[in-house]
């Protein structure tokens, strides 16, 4: 199977990117057979209770079943998904380890980090599962009524206002910095291991603003503890339909979308990733499963992987623009 792409230490090309689409032109492949032969293990390179841990738990039980085998997922947390994920760059290339990698990690890392611990194209995309906005989030108590107050707020005194995030480089981070980009305001960053353990300062005052997944966030603000100010959306999620967008709230065209998807190491044999997409698409187009999306605020996707490829290299153009424009980098 073709690499995933050629890329330089922080960007892709567009050259390597439709090398891959061409190598997965060539005509299918016998099915995979006998394939699950043992355990699937999948890493979620952040903390239990964020987001990509609630997808890849609920996709992974669902495979577990319809594989015969148990699915396992393991939380690898740390340096915004980059430890996770070089460890599964370095797994056997026979589709029994995958990584459910949320979008920052190959299409914002690579801009951000001087020095990564695994190479894009160690990866071969298997299938965009699921892809929802994000929220803007405050603490019940924080004395902010709308976004346009927190924003005005956040002119008025720069710097003041911290906002939390899963971990450097992650999409909460990116969220949260393309919205201060948007706004015009200047917050400062605080990382964390993921995106549960930022929910738990934001809840405590420690931070004041998380611009997080819709799936992890919605609960604390159904539950009392969270205040919801916006949606990132182009538009109202069914989900919170009394929360105007980012953009109704005075950043006019403002849109941020989180997702996740599935990856193999490079070098898994077609048929493979074949069988793992196809399968996975099965679990998507279940009403229950489509159902437990939704209640999250998230819509299923399960796309092909010459199409996964080609979605990651146009979205990391987007965010080698938003790490240049905010000036950030990464050891």
């Amino acid at each position: 199977m073709g690499s995933f792409a050629r890329t330089t230490r922080r960007t892709f090309g567009l050259a390597a990117a439709s090398a891959l689409i061409a190598s997965f032109s060539s005509p299918l492949l016998a099915a995979a057979p006998n394939w699950p032969t043992k355990q699937v293990t999948i890493v979620v390179p952040f903390t239990a209770g964020g987001s990509t841990d609630v997808v890849a738990r609920m996709l992974g039980q669902k495979l577990g079943e319809m594989w015969g085998q148990t699915v396992v997922i393991d939380n690898r947390a740390g340096a915004g998904g980059n430890i996770g994920t070089s460890l599964v760059a370095k797994a056997p290339a026979d589709g029994h380890t995958l990584l459910m990698a949320s979008g920052s990690i190959f299409t914002v890392n690579p801009h951000l980090y001087k020095k990564l611990p695994f190479q894009v194209s160690e990866f071969a995309p298997v299938t965009k599962v699921a892809s929802g906005p994000m929220l803007v989030v405050v603490p019940s108590s924080y004395n902010v009524k709308d976004l346009q107050e927190l924003i005005a707020r956040a002119k008025a005194a720069p710097r003041t206002i911290n906002f939390g995030s899963a971990g450097l480089g992650s999409q909460v981070h990116m969220a949260g910095e393309n919205f201060a980009n948007a706004a015009g305001i200047d917050m400062v960053h605080v990382p964390y291991k993921g995106e549960a353990a930022a929910y738990t300062d934001l809840m405590a005052g420690q931070v004041q603003v998380v611009v997080g997944n819709i799936a992890a966030a919605s609960n604390l603000v159904n539950g009392g503890r969270l205040k919801a100010l916006a949606v990132t959306g182009k538009e109202r999620s069914r989900m919170m339909p009394n929360v105007p967008t980012v953009s109704e709230s005075g950043v006019p065209g403002f849109e941020n979308t989180g997702w996740f998807g599935f990856m193999a190491p490079a070098g898994t044999p077609k048929e493979v990733i074949d069988k793992i997409q196809r399968d996975t698409a099965k679990v998507l187009a279940s009403p229950e499963v489509q159902a437990k999306l939704a209640d999250q605020g998230m819509t299923a996707v399960a796309d092909k992987p010459e199409e996964f490829a080609a979605a990651i290299e146009q979205e990391s153009r987007k965010w080698a623009s938003v790490v240049r424009d905010r000036k950030l980098s990464a050891e």
